[in-house]
């Protein structure tokens, strides 16, 4: 058993309970809603939505919610812990990292390993400490403790951007013990790359890195490859099926299954309360994108097709439980 920072501090993994491996409470463009705050609107309201949309998680047996919310997508712990205090019964672990597709932000530009060309020297990396200190003294003051680290890579692939995020996480893990889970772009394979930068250059073990969105892809043989490697496959975009189908995404589970790595699965929506990155015009196909697609349809359909109670739980309960636990 290992103490898991939550938003309302630590907890025995054995309190994990029924874990949904990636959901977010808000994914945000912080400059323009600071900037523009009309279109977020009221914040009570918004605390309120997301209360009454999370109680009815918790109602259904959930116990725990990773939320992989970093410095890129809009992260703002106080109003998290704000919404963690009226849902007592669900678990929120929140994450540090870095999210981009391409370059870092702006101000790391001219710190740290971008200036070791110019000086001819080897810098440390900025972002290590920061992320270390998210998990060994908290969040921007609040005393919350980051539980999972966090990066991205999509169909741009390893870009100078994604690697230095990538190698900083890494570090931070080597120093911390904390897991890691990536945004990845399975069509373009990209978990091969997570495996050689984060595995066998910087010594991270797979076993301890969950590939987000494997779910994307219907292609067997590529998430058996990165299953034997070890790593843990993110089948987390239940209810997004744009460019798939929820056919699609579950059939990849039952194969998966089929072939013996449900202890290597972990399930999730990848849903949010509130997402400006999508134009309310557009919301309307996205209706089944919310935290209960799962209960209500997922695990139906998953028995339906041979999977059985055991392999649900063994993705549902255990192996986040193992994950946490394997430090």
């Amino acid at each position: 058993m290992s103490a898991i920072n939550t938003v309302r501090g630590p907890i025995d993994s054995a309190d994990l309970g029924r874990t949904y491996m990636h959901e977010h409470v808000f994914v945000l463009s912080a400059d323009v809603q600071q900037n523009y705050p009309g279109e977020w609107g009221d914040e009570d309201a918004r605390v309120q939505d997301a209360v009454q949309k999370l109680s009815e998680l918790a109602a259904q047996g959930v116990r725990t919610i990773v939320d992989p919310t970093v410095v890129g997508l809009g992260r703002y712990i106080p109003r998290i812990q704000r919404i963690a205090e009226q849902v007592p019964d669900l678990n929120i672990v929140v994450a540090t990292g870095l999210y981009t597709y391409g370059d870092v932000p702006f101000f790391f530009h001219h710190r740290g390993p971008a200036l070791n060309e110019a000086l001819g020297a080897e810098l440390p990396d900025p972002m290590v400490d920061m992320f270390v200190g998210d998990i060994t003294d908290g969040i921007a003051g609040t005393g919350v403790k980051a539980g999972m680290l966090k990066c991205a890579i999509d169909h741009q692939g390893l870009t100078a951007g994604v690697e230095r995020v990538m190698r900083a996480v890494a570090k931070t893990h080597a120093q911390t013990g904390v897991p890691i889970t990536v945004h990845t772009h399975p069509g373009s394979r990209t978990g091969l790359d997570v495996k050689r930068v984060l595995c066998d250059e910087e010594g991270v073990d797979p076993r301890r890195v969950v590939l987000g969105h494997s779910g994307d892809t219907s292609d067997a043989d590529h998430l058996t490859e990165l299953a034997e490697a070890g790593f843990i496959l993110g089948m987390d975009r239940f209810g997004v099926n744009q460019d798939t189908t929820f056919e699609a995404r579950a059939d990849i589970v039952v194969e998966m299954c089929r072939r013996g790595f449900a202890d290597q699965m972990v399930l999730s929506h990848d849903a949010s309360c509130y997402i400006d990155w999508i134009d309310p015009n557009v919301m309307a196909f996205l209706t089944q994108w919310n935290y209960l697609h799962i209960e209500k349809d997922v695990l139906p359909y998953l028995r339906e097709h041979g999977v059985s109670d055991n392999q649900i739980t063994t993705m549902l309960v255990d192996v986040p439980r193992r994950f946490f636990e394997s430090a």
